[in-house]
């Protein structure tokens, strides 16, 4: 029993290696450039987007809102109070809905995490994640167009943290909020990666996700919603599943679906939304998901 003990420690001691020399710097790296552009770039964004969301509208204004979502550092408890303020100023629900469905899907820090993925897995997250929220503010501009999306009531914007008169202490003590926030779930992520490299056999992963499978993309759509909890966690396992035969179809519903129905987020989702609203914006993620996942395949399968 202690022989046996001992192997399988060794076992996964290698595993967690592995994981870590893979995956630690593209972490390490998120944490640095997200944190660099929240302290040093995060006001010009938000400035920028409000001033294009008063100034453009259609699809102009759509492109523009989902590629400042992207660029945004802030969780979704940041972003809700920005697009209260920027709804305050009177820009309109479509622009705030693509501003806030591509935020909420992808921020400069994940990206960074997601290179670790593989270049052709980072444009799909990338593309996926920024053309998700264009047709989310399209699909808002024609569905509400003469009646509001969001109620932003209760959600004023609150008082930056970064208040520290030096820059590199404004800069060090996001850099460590942040490397507390996302580290346990990081670390989690590789525990999780080691026991699946470990104990899953080898042919799971295509048995479940394979591009062959039809049910493969819905399985990874509905798994994104309980297992997706932190980018950071996400991505050695995804690494795992592709290297194991994963359809990048199946991994880009994974990415979309995970972010955009995370536990934590839902709840403040609904209150914004109201009922209606919100099972609206949980179809649309699921139905978004999986026809990305489709073309993905056709494309790249």
């Amino acid at each position: 029993m202690w022989d046996i003990l001992q192997r399988e420690t060794i076992y996964l001691w290698y595993y967690l290696d592995i994981q870590v020399r893979r995956i630690f710097w593209y972490w390490l790296l998120g944490m640095v450039i997200g944190s660099a552009i929240s302290v040093f770039a995060k006001g010009g964004i938000h400035r920028l987007c409000a001033k294009l969301g008063q100034n453009l509208s259609g699809p102009l204004g759509w492109i523009s809102a989902s590629a400042l979502g992207i660029a945004s550092p802030l969780c979704m408890y940041g972003t809700i109070p920005i697009c209260a303020s920027f709804s305050q100023k009177g820009i309109k629900d479509d622009f705030l809905a693509a501003f806030m469905m591509s935020s909420i899907l992808l921020n400069p820090q994940l990206i960074l995490y997601s290179m670790a993925l593989g270049g052709t897995a980072l444009a799909v997250r990338i593309l996926s994640c920024f053309f998700c929220g264009v047709v989310a503010g399209l699909a808002v501009h024609y569905a509400f167009r003469d009646k509001p999306f969001f109620n932003f009531k209760g959600f004023e914007e609150g008082k930056s943290r970064d208040t520290a008169a030096n820059p590199a202490m404004r800069f060090l003590f996001n850099l460590g909020r942040n490397l507390r926030a996302t580290g346990p779930w990081f670390l989690l992520g590789v525990v999780l990666s080691a026991l699946f490299q470990r104990y899953v056999p080898a042919d799971f992963v295509d048995t479940l996700f394979g591009p062959q499978k039809r049910y493969g993309l819905l399985l990874a759509a509905t798994i994104g919603v309980p297992l997706y909890v932190c980018g950071g966690g996400t991505i050695p396992l995804l690494r795992d599943w592709l290297a194991e035969g994963m359809s990048l179809g199946a991994a880009a519903s994974f990415m979309l679906t995970g972010p955009a129905t995370k536990i934590t987020n839902l709840g403040v989702l609904k209150i914004v939304m109201g009922m209606k609203a919100f099972t609206i914006y949980l179809a649309f993620v699921i139905l978004f998901s999986l026809l990305t996942g489709l073309l993905v395949n056709i494309l790249l399968g």
